[in-house]
């Protein structure tokens, strides 16, 4: 038997060994014990999990498997449905307060993206991180060698770049000489040396549809029959690395050659490629959100829980987001494969017809407004550089490195470009080729890189 406990509740294994294996989890809350059971221990949590919120809370959820949420070992708040949808709500409502109750011209969107922070297991002390939306990339003719312009305006992408630059912020509170501001941030010191979140902090992504690439192959009328098997003619296509296209909206699986892109072969008009959402949902899942240049401040952090507002489907967002790689070994060891909790959410949001917006909006914690940029030029229509670009995150990079310099894990000289500065981390880096080689390993493709001139630009404090 296998059994897992916390002080609220209790999950306990049992496998039944008949014609065919079915796998019981029984789920104890305060003293009342609810069964689920299913072909898989996924499968077998997601409906004990069910039983209890239909008991405990009167919830009424779609019985299909693909539906079901499927849950993050050791996740604190333990009411994956009741979590999804605080989350998706907080998320929402600051978006409507950020355009006049959705009235704004700059409401008009297809995808909408947010980060919530949660610091226990009570969701009323959530906090909007921020918000986002777009659903396009840059056109190659604007692409930036100075990092000026932001290459990919998907709303989920544009969510993560604006949680960086609230870590940005959060390491500024911790290194600043008010002891109000000090204790404010989400921070603490390693033993080691660096930093690590505060215990108890957690990041929760809401995106109100399945992120683009493999997440969303799949026909959302005919997923009844996934206790079954995938019997579909098109699944040793699943998992496969897709790119976005210029110019356009959905993906398309990676060539097996020729995934390097040149900066002049853009120019002349060769279509710019950018890794679909779900497989850079997928990088995160292992080289954490913070990116390469913080990492060499702070140990990696993940995201706690995926949620979508529509258009989810179990199996294949698990897939998409961590299962495909689920055999990666070898990574440095603060390192790992993040399994976060995934679900829908009760009221699923309606599909979103029409012509996608050419715009994307940013809003973070203290910022007064949103943010507009043409996502085709990257850059706002007055053609000013957004506060997410890589030179505005790379300048905060080097005041940071300028007052924390023995932190770096390698030498890194203050003259060096974006490029070298990123390099020089030297086990996010390591970890990046290890999850690079297992996609290829496991025939998914191989992961296309930007032309490497746009990352060549030098800063100095």
């Amino acid at each position: 038997m296998n059994c897992a406990q916390d002080s609220n509740m209790s999950l306990f294994l049992r496998v039944e060994r008949a014609m065919q294996k079915n796998f019981i989890m029984a789920v104890t809350v305060d003293g009342q014990m609810f069964e689920g059971s299913g072909r898989n221990k996924k499968l077998a949590k997601a409906r004990a999990a069910q039983a209890t919120l239909q008991t405990l809370f009167n919830m009424q959820l779609d019985s299909t498997p693909s539906r079901q949420p499927i849950l993050s070992e050791g996740l604190q708040l333990h009411l994956p449905q009741v979590l999804a949808d605080a989350v998706a709500r907080l998320v929402v409502d600051k978006f409507s307060e950020l355009t006049d109750n959705f009235a704004s011209p700059h409401a008009r969107r297809k995808v909408l993206a947010g980060i919530v922070m949660t610091t226990g297991t009570d969701v009323k002390d959530a906090m909007v991180i921020c918000v986002a939306t777009g659903t396009k990339c840059i056109n190659g003719e604007y692409m930036s060698d100075r990092g000026l312009a932001l290459n990919d305006c998907h709303a989920e992408i544009v969510a993560r770049r604006s949680l960086i630059r609230f870590l940005y912020s959060q390491m500024e509170c911790y290194l600043s000489n008010k002891t109000e501001d000090h204790h404010r941030s989400i921070f603490i010191k390693c033993e080691g040396g660096g930093f690590k979140l505060k215990e108890n902090v957690q990041f929760h992504l809401y995106i109100s549809t399945s992120p683009c690439g493999d997440a969303r192959i799949f026909s959302p009328h005919e997923a009844a029959v996934e206790d079954q098997g995938d019997k579909h003619p098109n699944r040793k296509a699943r998992g496969q690395l897709r790119t976005k296209i210029e110019s356009g909206e959905g993906t398309i699986p990676v060539r097996s050659s020729n995934t390097i892109q040149t900066w002049d072969g853009v120019l002349q008009g060769e279509r710019l490629l950018t890794m679909s959402c779900s497989d850079k949902i997928a990088r995160w899942n292992v080289l954490g959100l913070q990116g390469a240049l913080l990492s060499h401040f702070m140990e990696p952090l993940y995201f706690a829980s995926i949620i979508l507002g529509s258009l989810y489907h179990a199996d294949h967002l698990s897939r998409a987001v961590y299962q495909r790689i689920g055999d990666i070994e070898e990574l440095p060891s603060i390192y790992t494969l993040n399994r976060p909790l995934l679900s829908g959410i009760s009221n699923t949001e309606s599909r979103q017809p029409g012509k996608a917006p050419n715009f994307s909006v940013n809003w973070a914690v203290d910022d007064t407004g949103l943010e507009v940029i043409n996502a085709m030029t990257g850059k706002d229509d007055m053609g000013r550089p957004s506060r997410l670009c890589k030179h505005a995150l790379y300048s905060r990079w080097l005041r940071l490195h300028a007052k924390l310099p023995c932190l770096l894990q390698s030498k890194q000289e203050k003259s060096g470009s974006y490029y070298d500065a990123k390099q020089a981390a030297v086990e996010y880096q390591a970890a990046k080729e290890t999850l690079i080689k297992e996609f290829q390993k496991s025939g998914l493709g191989m992961w296309v890189k930007k032309p490497i001139e746009q990352d060549q630009f030098v800063l100095s404090v």
